[in-house]
């Protein structure tokens, strides 16, 4: 089934493009009116050069100005390889078609609305035939049985004639024409983006990235190591100070060896508090019971540090190589994991 774009913005066309499979463009004087183009012909040659097919409107009353109308598009620069007439269905129209495809110039008939009309377009030989399905189903009419019998009619007589599937509204439209084996699909920007679309699969992906994610990231890839080493003469007021400007609720305190004498957190400052010691927050680290942190290597993998944040019920864990402190991986980085 071909696959075409129902737009006029500039914008939009170059979004689809980059898709690299639509068929092309169809286009309308109602679109064209509504983003208020001046220049029509000007707008007409500039999407003939953006997509591979485009559908343009050839308007007149009679037959000889719809041919008319027609030859002045492709005097224009337009490739009759690449363009389609878009022609409403009368007997003028129709006339108009035979006229044109039998000079190997494309033609879709349109606004077509009962299996007759359908009739006449495919014996002038029309390249498409276009059911407006969403504006025949808004007047109360069953669109999705005039496409089967469409379809059923070319292939029982073997026109040549392609059904074209248009005035979609929605995604189960699409699905419609699919079911339905239409030849062409067109459907605006809004709707085609939401094809591929499913709450499902939004889930799997994103369970499948998670997965991936605790399989590859490593220590290393969360490491924090800014603000977070205070030599243990420092003072407990000191590591307010640093823990309050880095926004970590912990710090890493080393000896005069640089080997790690204990880890504290705000939890330890708040225990600390309590038992009510008022020279507390001058009191140098040294003055303090060492203690041994969760620690995890740096090459480590983030599921291994989920499970030990875990286990442990830890809100920091020291990173180290080589037994030697490197920084803190901090809990507020592994939230979306947990």
């Amino acid at each position: 089934m071909e696959l075409y774009l129902d737009s006029i913005k500039v914008e939009e066309v170059l979004e689809a493009n980059k898709l690299g499979f639509l068929t092309g463009l169809t286009t309308t004087p109602t679109f064209m009116h509504r983003e208020g183009i001046k220049d029509i012909d000007a707008a007409i040659l500039n999407l003939s050069k953006m997509v591979n097919i485009l559908h343009v409107e050839s308007l007149g009353h009679a037959a000889e100005e719809i041919i008319a109308e027609a030859e002045r598009l492709l005097s224009l620069g337009l490739n009759k390889e690449k363009v389609v007439f878009k022609i409403p269905i009368s007997i003028e129209g129709a006339k108009a078609c035979k006229n044109l495809t039998d000079k190997g110039i494309k033609v879709n008939l349109h606004l077509v609305y009962t299996l007759q009309q359908a009739y006449i377009a495919f014996c002038a030989g029309a390249t498409y035939v276009c059911i407006l399905v969403g504006r025949l189903q808004d007047q109360g009419h069953d669109a999705l049985s005039l496409i089967e019998q469409c379809v059923k009619a070319i292939e029982k007589y073997d026109y040549k004639t392609k059904i074209m599937f248009s005035s979609v509204r929605n995604v189960e439209h699409v699905r419609d024409a699919i079911n339905l084996g239409v030849h062409a699909c067109t459907l605006p920007w809004s709707i085609l983006k939401q094809l591929p679309q499913n709450h499902f699969t939004e889930l799997g992906i994103q369970q499948f990235v998670e997965h991936q994610e605790l399989l590859t990231i490593k220590a290393s890839d969360l490491l924090i190591t800014e603000n977070v080493f205070l030599n243990y003469t420092s003072t407990v007021l000191d590591g307010l100070m640093m823990m309050t400007n880095s926004q970590l609720g912990a710090i890493i305190v080393l000896d005069d060896r640089n080997e790690i004498y204990r880890i504290f957190t705000d939890g330890d400052l708040r225990r600390l508090l309590k038992s009510g010691d008022n020279s507390l927050l001058h009191k140098q680290f040294k003055e303090l019971q060492s203690n041994n942190p969760v620690s995890i290597e740096i090459n480590s993998y983030l599921s291994e540090i989920i499970s030990l944040v875990k286990t442990k019920e830890v809100d920091n864990i020291v990173v180290v190589e080589n037994n030697k402190p490197k920084g803190l991986v901090d809990i507020q980085d592994l939230l979306k994991w947990i």
